[in-house]
């Protein structure tokens, strides 16, 4: 779920365009479902590598991160094969990349 009452739609589009207009590229990679579905990120720091994060919640309700590979960075490659493993496994999830060379994640939160 995300925050508060919004759909899972509207808050992840306004942080895309949001994120866009701060002249970080984002784009919506797979649509997930509008209202409940959760959040894959894929953070490409053009050329060291990207960092791949799960939504999640901290143990007192609030938006958090699981970074895949042990919190490594990948190659591109590997990447989009875990963000395309993830889709097999839950089509209602949302997946947006960001191109950031400092790795900053527009969304927020603590990465657990």
């Amino acid at each position: 779920m995300t925050e508060n009452s919004l759909g899972s739609d509207l808050w992840i589009m306004a942080q895309v365009r949001q994120s866009n207009q701060n002249g970080i590229p984002a784009m919506v990679i797979h649509k997930g479902d509008p209202d409940r579905g959760s959040l894959l990120l894929k953070i490409n720091l053009l050329g060291p590598g990207c960092q791949v994060l799960s939504q999640t919640r901290d143990i007192d309700g609030n938006l958090a991160w699981l970074a895949a590979n042990k919190g490594e960075l990948m190659d591109d490659y590997d990447a989009h094969e875990y963000v395309e493993r993830a889709v097999k496994r839950d089509p209602d999830l949302w997946v947006v990349e960001f191109e950031d060379k400092n790795g900053v994640n527009p969304f927020g939160g603590e990465i657990l």
